[in-house]
């Protein structure tokens, strides 16, 4: 006799039981299978655990950390894929680490709401750079729908960048992924994250697709999705309104790929800041291709501190579509975030191998390309092709170009570089558009 079933799966007209057993009387843990059996029938198993088995309540007031902490630790352990649900209900959870190697391949199905403290003091005597941290674990996939909320309205309130009073101090990332490989995040909403919404540092071989990220646009560093150190990375699909960098990519990461993408309100899409306290930084292969970009703060950036070493090289941005976008497209390297004015410095990062391909649409800036490179390292092999780019009332608008080196082709406008074979067809671009608005 078997009672007090979750049945899970049907194969070839056999209920398999997933859960708590009990068979002619005598219990069994949910956790074993009958020795042989997935080869007696050619199954690939995956185990189903439960928040809610380990004593989560999903209630939003009970701490559940200790829930998710046992849970994560036995689903870890399981040497076959194990898919760890957190189900409907909002789940408080306080900073917690969610540590590998695992024994096998793990997901985490959200479909519920996993929710912050709303109070920093929780903080007190942590790592204030964490919330919800991974690490080292291989082929792990974070997906189901659901939604993780940083609340960080608090966290915002005590930053320097909206009080200068303030003292400047970090604040957590909601989700971190450090040194894993194989990662898929995908379908799921991050909303009000402390600092940066998902980070990705030292890790290779991860795809991000479908998610949606949400933060008011005055809510400070709040960093949609963020790159560090990484190699391998796909980003497709995503929804991303924040306060900053819709996808920041800063130092050593390399091949990473985006596509279809919507970002704004927010700070754009930014290779950096690079260079900072004179470190040696680089970041290569990059390629955006197919984005739109509105009311932002800027649209296509690299930015670099004045000091810094190393590169930025082999960059694409090709079929970007802006709207009421400021500084559409911008080299600074002169980058400087601080109260007070940054030292000139000779040293640089160097930019090389950077394109800007079918880039249209409107700008809130006089100024709608802006390259404004070193004086010591000037900007190398810049392409623009197609690029077209006027104010919102279809005036007009201007190119900043210093000490940048290149070549355009197709209509280009506004112009950056000189460029006899396309100056006709600039010119009548820019008459035709006068004459429409007329």
């Amino acid at each position: 006799m078997i009672t007090q079933c979750h049945w899970v799966l049907l194969f070839s007209g056999l209920l398999l039981c997933s859960n708590f057993l009990v068979v002619g009387g005598l219990d069994f843990d949910p956790l074993i299978l009958f020795p042989g059996f997935a080869d007696l029938f050619g199954i690939k198993w995956s185990r189903v655990v439960t928040v809610d088995d380990f004593g989560a309540k999903g209630d939003g007031v009970v701490d559940d950390t200790e829930a998710f902490r046992d849970a994560w630790k036995t689903a870890c352990s399981l040497t076959w894929h194990t898919i760890l649900q957190v189900p409907k209900g909002t789940y408080l959870v306080r900073p917690i680490d969610f540590a590998g190697p695992c024994q096998s391949k793990l997901t985490l199905s959200i479909a519920g709401t996993i929710v912050s403290p709303e109070d920093p003091d929780v903080w007190e005597g942590l790592d204030t750079h964490k919330w919800l941290y991974f690490h080292g674990i291989d082929h792990l996939t974070v997906k189901g729908g659901g939604t993780i909320n940083g609340m960080g309205e608090k966290w915002w309130a005590r930053s320097c960048k909206i009080n200068i009073t303030n003292p400047c101090q970090h604040a957590p990332m909601a989700i971190t992924f450090h040194r894993c490989t194989h990662v898929k995040v995908q379908d799921l909403t991050l909303l009000n994250s402390q600092q940066m919404h998902i980070a990705f540092t030292n890790c290779y071989r991860v795809t991000v697709s479908y998610l949606q990220v949400i933060a008011p646009a005055e809510s400070p560093n709040t960093d949609g999705i963020h790159i560090s150190q990484s190699v391998s990375v796909l980003i497709k699909h995503c929804t991303i309104k924040t306060g900053d960098d819709c996808i920041s990519i800063v130092n050593h990461s390399s091949k990473v790929r985006i596509r279809q993408v919507f970002c704004g309100p927010g700070h754009g899409i930014s290779i950096g800041s690079l260079g900072k306290n004179s470190s040696w930084d680089h970041v290569s292969d990059v390629r955006v291709n197919g984005a739109f970009i509105t009311n932002t703060e800027n649209g296509l950036r690299i930015k670099s501190w004045q000091g810094g070493r190393g590169y930025a090289h082999n960059i694409a941005f090709h079929n970007v579509f802006m709207q009421n976008v400021s500084n559409p497209i911008i080299i600074d390297q002169y980058y400087c975030d601080s109260f007070v004015p940054c030292q000139n410095q000779t040293s640089a990062v160097m930019v090389d191998d950077v394109s800007f391909v079918s880039i249209k649409g409107t700008s809130a800036t006089d100024e709608a390309i802006k390259l404004s490179c070193s004086d010591t390292l000037p900007c190398q092999n810049i392409y623009l092709q197609d690029v077209q780019l006027f104010l919102s009332s279809g005036e007009p608008t201007s190119a900043f170009c210093w000490n940048a080196f290149g070549i355009s082709s197709g209509i280009v406008y506004p112009p950056c570089f000189p460029s006899d074979h396309c100056f006709i067809e600039q010119e009548a671009l820019f008459n035709a558009t006068l004459l429409s608005v007329a």
